[in-house]
Parts: structure tokens; C-alpha cells; sequence
């Protein structure tokens, strides 16, 4: 029998509801007092935090700070990695100040007038082992740094009066295998609200029936009461489109005092679908009212769209057959750290949208609610994942100590929250868990699977299994509905035949490494590199032992049809595991990005541009600097999606290339291995079917450093303290070429109604701090990043550094 797995359209929660009559949600990011360190009592209401601290959250307390490799020096197997035993491993976690007590204070503002109302604070994350106070009271705890929680705090609060709210967090040692970040990194608010309510993540929004003329909104909402609430209960739902017009609306009504669940259908004509081309978004208005006075109102989100996964033909959308072009990413933002910014986490996904890319995997934890929604907005899919590691861990001081009592509680908190997303098409509950192994592992994955299916039973739960051949053994893979595989390429086919009712997709792929502008030579494929300066080249071809280059994944997805895509390690650099330099080097952060840390584009970028996007592509390398080399080979690749191209080397044809299947390389690369290197230029000119030479790039050696060049990503942000501009900055020559191994160290001068927020040039050794004013550029190129005040007005950007003519732009920053 045909295994067919059908998950119909979900939808968008938007993590923050909307402001109405009764319901007050403040977002708590202004007037914090924070230490980083233990202090005995740290919630009492008399403690004097005068000397502490101000910040603002979100807030990564450990980003601004020196790197240290002491930090996170350990000796440790890393199984995963195929270690047979104990070795040093330094940067693990990004080698900075990550660890340890940190506690955070604020007066929540509560007046005499709220007296009556419910009052709640809710964290979109908190890094981690969150201990929250009120009033020196204690409230709750929350382990898990990724999960999203709420405590109330009605009994506990003093109306009229001040109220001390009071979070200690702890990252202990060893707790995590990249950088976690610290602190309270993602937003808090304050939520006040009448005695009924509706209930956190209570709206469950499906769409069961979807047609061209006709669809069907399904609309579940569980209302919370107060223990002495009383009084009828009418729920009224509107249905709006993304022009805001109203398009349907049902009502409900509930006699008892008691809480209770609502179940609406609202049908509405004529349903734009929810797509990666069209990511078209309608909105659920939900008013509760009591006695016929309006108690509550909340704004859900959500889009019309199907989901199919079939073992023989792969993913489905809307009834079309997509192959998920996907990647991982972790959560950092490079140089800003863990702590949430909506505009930096926009542009991050922006840049994978542009490179094809068409749906993302929240390795390994739960997002922020920021990434979900502009997946929504994008048109990425997304993969949510729950956890890393189960009871057996792989981190001494790991997740592994809370799975007993919070795996269950994370589990429902992560598809509660983002279970009406249009975005989210599948739920992970582990990658590269060492349960695949071992005996009860099965177990362990139908409880948490069983966990998903009953909160959210529209869409299928899947793992992300290395040790693939010990997980079917042992049954994880037959309790999941899709079954990833990391890094076995070449055993899709034969695993596909062996379990014919499997629905397979690469769910970790590639792990290819490269320095953004560095080549080695000679060019070809090296498994396991290691260079002494701590570099490794864009080539493509270079990878740890138990990955493989993009090309080797490429030939396996468009070969076996069943496959259903891929997610590649990673779409961005991030901070910590820094492999291949794990051992005793000063690198700090990955070499695993198609993107740099700083967000500058690696070679590699265009290669998955060109295999995955629609847009034409047409790139060269290596850069043409190279007087150690004189006389000597250079090979020139190009990757393009363009039927062929020719390359000329200071004005002489090297000859046409075009795409064959005689090897995985030359399926995907146009190459020229026989290039011998002079100064001058290359030039690659592609031609059409028809022979015409449609497009063409140069790259010319470059002379000496003379100018620094300042590109913003926007020159117009917004004045509201949180958006950013950022600046890519370059060194050319006299002619306006960019000098590919230039090193220069910069200053950077921000004024106005602006201030530097932070400077990344990319190279995983750099140890210059992000918070500096100062940095060297790495091959030519770096970002600095730009902050907005709460002033309108104009900011200036001035760099500058030694003999080199500087430069100064400005940004308009308006309301």
C-alpha cells in the first residue's frame, strides 16, 4: 500500500497579541539592572542594585566581551563527531564570557487602577535555568533556555505599589556545543488582563477543507477563568484577508462558569494560498465577552496551504511537488550575539531566500517567535526542533538533567506556541540523539511524538538521525512519519529499497568548510584539511570526515526522486565549533556557513544560488592576486546556471565549458584546471542556447590598498532604538578593485542619531571583540553594524585606518 502522508494548512500565532479594550501587553525591554555574578538573595525587595548594570533587553550578556580561549577549554569525545576518544577541544561555545550566575531586575509598571485584572509575564526565551521572583516571592522556573513560558503573578502582586521582578539565570560549564548566548536574549512582556481570558497559545487555528471556490476554518479556543469569574461567554471570530476586509465570522456562546473550549467553523470563498512564491496571510480576530461586555481580543495570523509527504515522490505544496531547498541555522546572530533583533534575523533569511534556499531548520532548539514570523512573510518552510540531546547526554552539564521532568512541558510550550504558523510544516524531536543506539530509544521518541500528534495532529514529526542503520534497528525511525538522515548521501537508495515505506530527506547535509577569499592549491577534494593558519579554502572541496562537498548531495537529491530535499550545515556561520580547528587553535566560530559570520557572501553562496534559484547566476573565482603563483597554476571555476560559458585570460580564450554528467563536479561547476596565473584579468562571458553571450564578469588584480568603500544595506532605518543599517565596507585600489588580501585595521566613528552596535569582518581566528571600534578587515572585506537611537535624524558613519583615503555616508534614521 502507497504510504501517503496528508497535513493540511496551518497557521500563524504572532507571539504578541493584539492591544484591545481589556488586554494590556507591554513589552519589558527598557529599565533593567543586571550583574554578572552570584549575589546572595539577589531577589530581596531591600537589596541595593543601585551600582548594577543598565541594559535593555533582549540582552546578551556575554557578546560584548573579550574572547578567551580558557573559557570553554575542555577535554571531551565528541561521538558524533566519530572520536574514539577523550580529546582538547577549545572555541566549543565561542570562547567568551557565556557562563556562569547573571541576575536581572526590574519594577514592573502596576497602578492602583489594575486592581481587579490578571497579571502574567511571559519570556520568549531566557539562557538559561531561569529562576523568576516577584517581590522577593518566588514564582516559577523555566531550565530550558530555548522554551517560551509564562508565570502569573496576580497573588503576588502589590497594586498601587512597587513591584520587583527578579530573574536569575546560570549557564553552567560544558552545558551546550555552541554558543548558547546568556542572559535575558529574547523578549519579556507584561500582561494584564480580565478575570476570563483567552488562554496562552489556547487559539488552534486548521484549515481541513481547501478548494479553488471554497475553504473551511477550523477555530478551537480554549478560554482561561479565573477561580471566581462567573457570567456567560461569548466568542466572536472574524476572519480577515491580507487586505483587511472581512471575509467570514462565526459565534459561540458558553453558559457555564466553568473554563471552557470553543470549536468554530467559519467558511470562507475563494482562499489565496499560503506559498513560497506568494506567502499570501490572513488574520483570525477572536473577542471574548462576558455578560456582553468585551473581555479579551487576540489576533492570530495563519495562511491557507496543504501539505502531502509521499514516500515515492517527495513534499508536496498545494498540491505541487517542491523539493525543500533547505538550510540549518543556529540562533546567534553572528556579531550581536543571542539576543533577538528583528531586523538582523530578517536579514540572515533574506540572504537565504536569495540564494534559493526555501526552508530553514531551527537547529537544534526552538526559534524565536521574530524568525517564525518572517518565515511566514518570506515564504520559507520551516522545520522546528525541539532538542539536541535526550536523557543520555552529550554535554556534562547538558539538557539531559531536565529531560525526565521538562521534556514533556518543553515539548508542549514549542508546538503550542507555533502550531498556527504557515510557515512551520514539521516537527523534530531530536538530532543525533545517542538514544538511536541504545535500548527504550524508541520509547522515548513515541512518547514525544505522541506528544506532537495530540497537540497538533496536522503535521508529521520527524528526527535527525547519524547513526541511521542503529536507529531503524532499534524502531526510532518507524515512530516518526519522516525519517531524516545526516550525512548519508549514498545510502538513500539503498535504505529506500530495504524500507520502501519510509519517507526520506537529508535532514543535516554537506558540512563543507571555507574561509570567505581564501584558496588553497593544490584544488580538489580534502577530507579532514588542517592548515596552519587556521584557514581553509573556498574551493568547496573541503570537509570533516563525515561529511561530504555540496556537489556529492546535489547528484543524490536530483537523482532519486523519492528524496524529498535537503537542510545543509549551515546557511550562516555561527559562533563556537569551530571544526576543523577544534583542537588548540584560536579559532572561535564556524567554518560551516555559506555565509560568513558577518554576513558576507563565500564563494559557496553562488553554488547553491546556482542550483537552487530561478534568478541568473554567474560567478567566478578565485580572486586574481596571486604574485606567489606567477607561472604557476591557478584553476578558475564558475557557478552559473547559465548552458555555458567561456573564459578568457587576459584576453585569450581558455576555452568553453559547459555542464556534463561525467562527474559530480562537472555536473554542477564549470572548471578550468589548467589555468597558469599572470597578473592582469579573467573574464567569464556566458552564452544561451542559442550561443549569444548574454552576461559576463571580470576580475581584474588589484594594486595597492588606497580607499575604503562604505555600502549600507539600508540608508533609511527606523528611530526606534533597535533597527540597524549594516555597512559593508571594502578596500579598493586607485581603479575601484577590491583588494582580495587586504588586512588593514579600521576605525570606526559613529554620531548623530545613531551609535556602533558592533564590527565583524568574518575570520573564525579574529579575536578582536565585537564591541571594538576597531578591526582589521579580513581578504578585503568587513561589516560594521549601526543602531538607531529613539532620535530621528541623521547618522554618520566615519571609517578610516592608517594611509588610506577614509570614508564617511550617513543614514537617515525617522519615526
Amino acid at each position: 500500500m502507497v504510504r501517503t502522508l496528508l497535513f493540511c494548512m496551518l497557521a500563524l500565532l504572532t507571539g504578541r497579541d493584539a492591544v484591545s479594550a481589556v488586554r494590556e501587553t507591554t513589552l519589558l525591554d527598557k529599565g533593567w539592572s543586571f550583574i554578572r555574578k552570584e549575589v546572595p538573595h539577589g531577589e530581596s525587595v531591600s537589596l541595593n542594585d543601585s551600582n548594577w548594570e543598565k541594559v535593555e533587553v533582549p540582552h546578551d550578556w556575554a557578546i560584548t566581551g573579550q574572547f578567551d580561549m580558557n573559557i570553554d577549554m575542555q577535554w571531551v569525545q565528541v561521538i558524533e563527531d566519530g572520536e574514539k576518544r577523550a580529546q582538547l577541544r577549545t572555541g566549543r561555545t565561542g570562547a567568551l564570557p557565556c557562563f556562569g550566575v547573571g541576575w536581572y531586575r526590574k519594577t514592573l509598571p502596576v497602578s492602583a487602577s489594575d486592581q481587579g485584572k490578571r497579571i502574567f509575564v511571559e519570556f520568549d526565551g531566557a539562557m538559561s535555568q531561569a529562576k523568576i521572583y516577584l517581590n522577593g516571592e518566588y514564582i516559577g522556573e523555566w531550565p530550558y533556555g530555548y522554551s517560551s513560558f509564562s508565570f502569573e503573578l496576580t497573588r503576588h502582586i502589590r497594586f498601587g505599589q512597587d513591584n520587583l521582578l527578579a530573574v536569575r539565570l546560570e549557564n553552567e560549564s560544558e552545558s551546550s556545543r555552541w554558543y548558547p548566548g546568556a542572559g535575558l536574549y529574547r523578549n519579556v512582556r507584561l500582561v494584564k488582563t480580565a478575570p476570563t481570558r483567552i488562554a496562552q497559545w489556547g487559539i488552534f487555528i486548521t484549515t481541513p477543507v481547501i478548494s479553488a471556490k471554497n475553504a473551511e476554518v477550523s477555530v478551537k479556543t480554549e478560554i482561561d477563568r479565573a477561580a471566581d469569574a462567573t457570567g456567560e461567554i461569548r466568542l466572536v471570530t472574524d476572519i480577515f484577508n491580507d487586505q483587511g476586509v472581512k471575509v467570514g465570522s462565526a459565534t459561540a456562546t458558553h453558559k457555564g462558569d466553568a473554563a471552557a473550549l470553543f470549536q468554530q467553523t467559519v467558511k470562507v470563498k475563494s482562499p489565496q494560498l499560503w506559498s513560497i512564491e506568494n506567502p499570501v496571510r490572513y488574520k483570525a480576530v477572536s473577542r471574548l465577552y462576558v455578560a456582553n461586555e468585551l473581555q479579551d481580543e487576540q489576533t492570530t495570523v495563519f495562511g491557507f496551504r496543504t501539505l502531502r509527504f509521499d514516500k515515492d515522490q517527495g513534499f508536496f505544496l498545494n498540491g505541487k511537488p517542491v523539493k525543500m531547498q533547505g538550510v540549518c541555522l543556529h540562533h546567534d546572530l553572528g556579531p550581536l550575539g543571542s539576543a533577538v533583533n528583528y531586523r538582523a534575523t530578517e536579514r540572515q533569511l533574506a540572504l537565504m531566500k536569495e540564494m534559493g534556499c526555501n526552508a530553514i531548520r531551527t537547529s537544534h532548539n526552538p526559534p524565536s517567535p521574530e524568525l517564525l514570523n518572517i518565515c511566514d512573510s518570506l515564504g520559507l518552510l520551516v522545520q522546528v526542533e525541539a532538542f539536541d540531546e535526550w536523557k543520555n547526554g552529550k554535554n556534562r552539564n547538558g539538557y539531559a538533567r531536565f529531560f525526565d521532568e521538562w521534556a514533556e512541558k518543553d515539548i508542549r510550550a514549542m508546538v503550542r506556541r507555533d502550531r498556527n504558523h504557515p510557515s512551520v510544516v514539521m516537527w523534530s524531536i531530536g538530532n543525533e540523539i545517542r538514544e538511536q543506539s541504545m535500548q527504550g530509544g524508541k520509547e522515548i521518541a513515541q512518547f514525544l511524538a505522541s506528544v506532537c500528534r495530540n497537540l497538533d495532529p496536522t503535521r508529521p514529526v520527524t528526527a535527525g538521525f547519524n547513526q541511521h542503520i542503529a536507529a531503524i534497528k532499534n524502531g526510532l525511525s518507524d515512530v516518526v512519519d519522516l525519517v531524516g538522515f545526516n550525512y548519508k548521501p549514498f545510502d538513500y537508495r539503498s535504505k529506500h529499497a530495504e524500507k520502501p515505506n519510509y519517507i526520506l530527506y537529508g535532514s543535516e547535509t554537506a558540512s563543507t568548510v571555507s574561509s570567505r577569499g581564501e584558496y588553497k592549491f593544490p584544488a580538489k577534494e580534502n577530507k579532514g584539511p588542517w592548515y596552519q593558519d587556521y584557514q581553509v579554502s573556498s574551493y568547496d572541496y573541503e570537509y570533516p570526515n563525515w561529511a561530504s562537498t555540496p556537489d556529492t548531495e546535489f547528484e543524490m537529491q536530483d537523482d532519486c526522486e523519492f528524496i524529498f530535499g535537503e537542510f545543509v550545515w549551515t546557511g550562516v556561520d555561527y559562533l563556537g565549533e569551530p571544526t576543523p580547528y577544534n583542537e588548540g587553535t584560536p579559532a572561535r566560530s564556524s567554518y560551516f556557513g555559506i555565509v560568513d559570520l558577518a554576513g558576507l557572501k563565500k564563494d559557496r553562496f553562488y553554488l547553491y544560488q546556482s542550483k537552487w534559484s530561478d534568478q541568473p547566476v554567474l560567478h567566478l573565482l578565485p580572486h586574481w592576486n596571486w604574485p606567489e603563483r606567477t607561472g604557476q597554476n591557478v584553476p578558475v571555476y564558475c557557478y552559473t546556471n547559465y548552458p555555458k560559458a567561456e573564459l578568457f585570460v587576459n584576453g585569450v580564450s581558455a576555452g568553453i565549458r559547459q555542464k556534463d554528467k561525467n562527474s559530480k563536479y562537472t555536473r554542477y561547476r564549470l572548471m578550468w584546471n589548467d589555468v597558469v596565473y599572470q597578473p592582469g584579468e579573467i573574464k567569464v562571458v556566458a552564452y544561451d542556447d542559442n550561443n549569444q553571450a548574454v552576461a559576463e564578469q571580470v576580475i581584474r588584480t588589484a594594486g595597492e590598498p588606497y580607499a575604503v568603500k562604505l555600502t549600507p544595506d539600508r540608508d533609511k532605518i527606523k528611530a526606534d532604538g533597535k533597527d540597524l543599517s549594516f555597512v559593508t565596507v571594502e578596500i579598493l585600489d586607485k581603479a575601484g578593485n577590491l583588494c582580495p588580501r587586504a588586512d588593514q585595521l579600521l576605525f570606526f566613528r559613529v554620531g548623530g542619531a545613531g551609535k556602533l552596535k558592533a564590527v565583524c569582518n568574518g575570520n573564525p581566528i579574529d579575536q578582536t571583540s565585537f564591541a571594538s571600534n576597531y578591526m582589521r578587515v579580513f581578504n578585503g572585506k568587513m561589516v560594521a553594524v549601526v543602531e538607531s537611537t529613539e532620535a530621528a535624524g541623521e547618522i554618520t558613519l566615519v571609517v578610516s585606518g592608517g594611509t588610506l583615503k577614509g570614508k564617511e555616508i550617513k543614514i537617515a534614521a525617522d519615526r
